[in-house]
């Protein structure tokens, strides 16, 4: 038996250790690139079509037999799906996964979860319970969080309530729940459209924000009135005063507390570690590290690639500001797959080091214009299915048939120690740089480019910073591919210091600013 000083120190352990465990999940979501990882999962999702919410739906049932936490993917529903549709696939998905979960209790693992139900104290008041007052104890558990949600799937299945009553029963008392997590993801996904770009007026901001406040309202309230009423008729509330504290099951191994703290300790040093090195999460989720180098001979009295078509249709569709008219486009559209054509017959291996850039630059471009007017209407890049997007080999330079991917990552960093170009290639997002009123071309290339990076720079979409500033604010270019700035630059600092007098005047001083990223704007980058 633990002396009452050393179960007020354990418990002050754990307290420590959960509070670390939160701090470092808030953490890891700080540095995540989350907009890119919702990005890509609502791009999947969009992928399936009408199936899409049923897939959600199969993927939560599987999660809640698992014995996986739901509440991760309640939010994503509401932040993909929207209120409505995001409800409806979450409650279809948590309904399936506990109905699963007390067949499995009840005809497929009986012994196993019996064992793992008794060694729980609350469950012999629930089992008499249940046995008194039938699905309404099972509803009063729903809308209480007296036992965890999972758990409660598979003990239903040791009582004597029935298949049917238990699984419609959990249905509708599951609904108060489920909808205040489902709010709480859309309003997320709501802030996260605004961020990059989506734009949420103040109306419906206080439309949302009274909406959640009254779910929360009620939520609480049901759940308050819930527990007084299982108070009255289980045991769950109290244990009698002569009860003796539960053993764990015979075998089970006691976890100590000090091994608990150790490892809330790592994870949350390994999430500040994430927060103070910049980019670190984003390399893992973001694209490839590359090692620049140069590949090709300059060749400057070789041939040259005629852009002249490109270089007439640019100035025609994109305005000062680098924004495109699609539909201007989409009638000339013509005028695009002629260039396009002809890059595909384009006598790559023949070219110069400088043509072939400007080539692979250009066909960059010119694809994603074209990837968008398939596509077209859109609201962002992202909303086109990850198959037919980046990935999606369809692409031919000089004979080779390649993806957007392959063209940036393959083609083009490993192949040339030339970071700029990150401030050339365009994805069709506001948030990426402007797309030039002309064509680029072997004779100017670095001109160009340097050209971009300065006008990138200058401008507080992608570039903050003044004198005196103790951070500076980049664009998350830098952020994505910071290991190429590094390999040129010596950082992602050093290289927007080029273009800083500001910034390059505090880097000599000893001082460095802390980086703070800019919220990448995915709306498409059109008039």
């Amino acid at each position: 038996m633990k002396s009452p000083q050393n179960r007020r120190i354990s418990v002050w352990v754990k307290r420590v250790s959960l509070f670390l465990v939160v701090a470092a999940i808030v953490l890891v979501i700080r540095a995540a690139p989350i907009d890119l990882l919702l990005g890509a999962l609502k791009s999947w999702i969009a992928g399936l079509g009408p199936w899409g919410p049923v897939i959600f739906a199969l993927i939560y049932a599987v999660w809640a037999v698992a014995f996986l936490p739901g509440s991760a993917l309640t939010l994503a529903g509401g932040a993909i799906f929207g209120l409505g549709w995001g409800f409806a696939a979450v409650i279809c998905g948590a309904t399936l996964g506990a109905a699963l979960s007390f067949l499995i209790a009840r005809y497929v693992a009986r012994e196993k979860v019996s064992k793992m139900a008794h060694s729980n104290p609350k469950f012999g008041a629930i089992d008499r319970a249940i046995g008194e007052g039938g699905w309404k104890i099972v509803a009063m558990l729903r809308l209480s969080p007296a036992i965890p949600f999972n758990l409660q799937n598979y003990l239903y299945g040791l009582t004597p309530i029935r298949f049917w009553p238990c699984v419609l029963t959990s249905a509708v008392f599951m609904m108060p729940g489920t909808l205040l997590y489902v709010y709480l993801g859309y309003v997320g996904g709501q802030g996260l459209a605004a961020a990059s770009g989506g734009g949420v007026s103040t109306q419906r901001w206080a439309l949302i924000g009274i909406g959640l406040a009254a779910t929360v309202g009620v939520t609480v309230y049901v759940t308050k009135l819930a527990q007084k009423a299982l108070a009255k008729q289980t045991a769950l509330s109290e244990p009698p005063p002569d009860a003796k504290p539960v053993d764990p099951a015979p075998g089970a191994a006691r976890r100590p507390p000090w091994l608990m703290a150790t490892l809330a300790a790592l994870f949350f040093s390994a999430a500040l570690y994430a927060n103070l090195v910049p980019g670190m999460l984003a390399q893992l989720f973001g694209p490839p590290k590359t090692q620049l180098s140069e590949v090709y001979e300059a060749k400057p009295d070789g041939p040259s690639f005629d852009h002249s078509s490109f270089n007439a249709l640019l100035p025609r569709f994109v305005d000062g500001e680098g924004l495109v008219d699609y539909k201007g486009l989409s009638q000339e559209e013509t005028s695009l797959d002629d260039y396009i054509a002809s890059i595909t017959t384009a006598p790559f291996p023949d070219l110069g080091r400088d043509e072939k850039l400007a080539l692979l630059i250009n066909a960059y471009n010119a694809f994603t214009l074209k990837l968008i007017l398939d596509n077209y209407p859109v609201d962002s890049i992202q909303d086109i299915p990850s198959k037919q997007r980046w990935d999606a080999k369809r692409w031919i330079i000089g004979g080779q048939t390649y993806s957007l991917s392959q063209i940036e990552h393959e083609q083009i960093r490993p192949k040339f120690i030339e970071p700029r170009i990150h401030f050339a290639l365009v994805c069709a997002a506001v948030g990426c740089p402007k797309l030039r009123q002309e064509a680029y071309v072997g004779s100017r290339i670095n001109e160009q480019l340097e050209e971009q990076a300065k006008l990138l720079h200058g401008s507080q979409r992608w570039f903050r910073f003044e004198p005196g500033d103790s951070r500076v604010r980049l664009t998350q270019l830098y952020n994505w591919y910071g290991g190429d700035f590094a390999q040129v630059a010596g950082s992602p600092l050093e290289n927007a210091a080029r273009y800083s007098p500001a910034l390059q005047q505090t880097l000599s001083t000893g001082k460095k600013p802390r980086i703070d990223w800019i919220d990448y704007d995915w709306a498409l980058n059109q008039q």
